[in-house]
């Protein structure tokens, strides 16, 4: 097939012949010049969402810049700083935790029960508790494992904060019980609670307390937090101290040299309450120590974790 038309002024015959050929010929450059247009649009339209959306870029070809992966390793980073500091804030929470421990079993646990711990070569048993496996930690996106580690700092930071509230007020408790020794230097342990032949008339008499036999002037001290509810004379105690502890105790303290408090005055565990001496009804320098729960006299080694080393 051929196409005639004239050009020019002066009317100069055109012909352009149309065969199989040609049509073949000007189909492939029409495609080729597609694909390659598209080609260059796509790279064009990848750069400009590179650049100026992140997010559609990776939605076109998983692409990430450079600059946004500094952006999302600097949001790592300051997330781990951050987890950093919140753990050595709670390791700073977890020493105070030990040392409210280490006063709890102080007063808790008998001295003679504390150095029997931890020997080597000593037998064991118990049912095998496999550790959980940690290896799954790679096996999710970084992000959802720092969120995690995130959650579970903060979960570990409120346990042990409890912990430190619950375990202040169990010491505070014990502080308040008359668990304490009252005297605050060497002493021998020299009557006990009970029946016995009283050191004036050698009857039989009751022996309402224990005493603690010490050096004169010895420090004579308070087993426990409490409020002085009596510092007088008694012809039988001598200068003689009352304190009133938590748990309805009252503690009393006889035979005293010299009394250091007044009534009304707060006392804590250790607080020097006097001076041992021999005052009262009195063969010599001894403590003697009353107790009483709820009104009622108590034996105080009942109460007192009194062992031998």
């Amino acid at each position: 097939m051929q196409l005639m038309w004239l050009s020019g002024p002066t009317g100069r015959i055109q012909t352009v012949s149309i065969t199989s050929a040609t049509i073949v010929r000007a189909t492939l450059a029409l495609g080729v010049f597609l694909v390659v247009m598209g080609f260059l649009l796509n790279l064009l339209g990848l750069r400009i969402a590179v650049e100026h959306n992140p997010e559609l870029a990776r939605s076109l070809g998983g692409v990430t810049t450079e600059s946004e992966q500094l952006k999302m390793e600097s949001v790592y980073r300051e997330k781990l700083d951050n987890m950093n500091d919140a753990m050595q804030g709670t390791i700073k929470e977890i020493k105070q935790l030990e040392s409210i421990k280490n006063k709890f079993m102080e007063i808790a646990v008998p001295a003679g029960f504390k150095d029997k711990g931890n020997g080597k070569g000593d037998s064991l048993g118990g049912p095998l508790v496999p550790l959980k496996s940690t290896d799954t930690f790679f096996r999710q996106p970084l992000d959802v494992e720092i969120k995690s580690a995130e959650q579970d700092v903060i979960h570990l930071h409120q346990v042990v904060v409890s912990m430190q509230a619950q375990w202040q007020d169990q010491l505070n408790w014990l502080h308040a019980l008359p668990l304490g020794i009252p005297v605050g230097g060497e002493f021998r342990y020299s009557s006990g609670f009970g029946v016995r032949h009283d050191p004036f008339t050698g009857q039989l008499a009751m022996h309402e307390g224990i005493d603690f036999s010490a050096e004169s002037g010895t420090p004579v001290i308070s087993s426990a937090d409490g409020v002085v509810v009596r510092s007088s004379w008694d012809a039988s105690y001598g200068n003689v101290v009352e304190v009133r502890h938590g748990e309805d105790y009252v503690t009393r303290y006889a035979h005293m040299r010299k009394r250091l408090v007044e009534e009304g005055d707060r006392v804590v565990r250790g607080s020097q309450l006097g001076e041992l001496g021999t005052t009262g009804r009195s063969t010599g320098p001894h403590l003697h120590y009353e107790m009483f729960k709820n009104g009622k006299l108590v034996n105080p080694i009942q109460i007192i974790p009194i062992t031998s080393g």
